[in-house]
């Protein structure tokens, strides 16, 4: 049998994690620039150029990020219909995490140690990746996971019921 709080503090790990990033996307969308050079010059550059596509654009990965941190936390509490349809995609979505947050952690952090070459790289940029943005996806996913994990015996018995 697993433990429900721990399932549920694992979800709000997860909830938290994903509205850290999803507040960043909407703050730099809303013109903040604090830690904008720390995710690479294309943004910021992007931002520059385009009086709207840019913001909108980032409004709307802030939206997905929002909705992608607070749909399973949802799910978790039984406050959704189809909760197997998000459990699935929820499981997919944490997997993604992991990976993207994982490997890009590496990466970076190869570049900075000098194992993987790259010239002329933006080093803010590299640490921001290395210390910050790709491991905070690879927490959120692991966290999700977790949550998934957890919480699997509870939702298998629901399904029998």
């Amino acid at each position: 049998m697993t433990n429900p709080s721990s399932a549920l503090q694992a979800a709000q790990l997860a909830l938290t994690i994903g509205l850290v990033h999803a507040g960043f996307s909407l703050y730099w969308a809303l013109g903040g620039r604090w830690l904008l050079n720390t995710v690479g010059k294309g943004p910021e550059e992007m931002l520059r150029a385009s009086a709207l596509g840019a913001p909108a654009a980032l409004a709307l990965i802030a939206l997905f990020k929002a909705l992608a941190a607070v749909i399973p936390w949802l799910n978790t509490q039984g406050k959704l219909p189809w909760p197997r349809l998000w459990r699935g995609i929820s499981w997919a979505g944490g997997v993604f995490l992991v990976l993207y947050g994982g490997v890009n952690t590496l990466a970076a952090w190869g570049v900075l140690l000098g194992v993987i070459h790259s010239d002329g790289y933006d080093r803010t940029a590299m640490q921001g990746h290395a210390f910050l943005w790709d491991p905070l996806f690879f927490q959120w996913g692991a966290a999700l996971l977790y949550s998934l994990w957890l919480s699997r015996t509870e939702v298998a018995a629901k399904v029998q019921q």
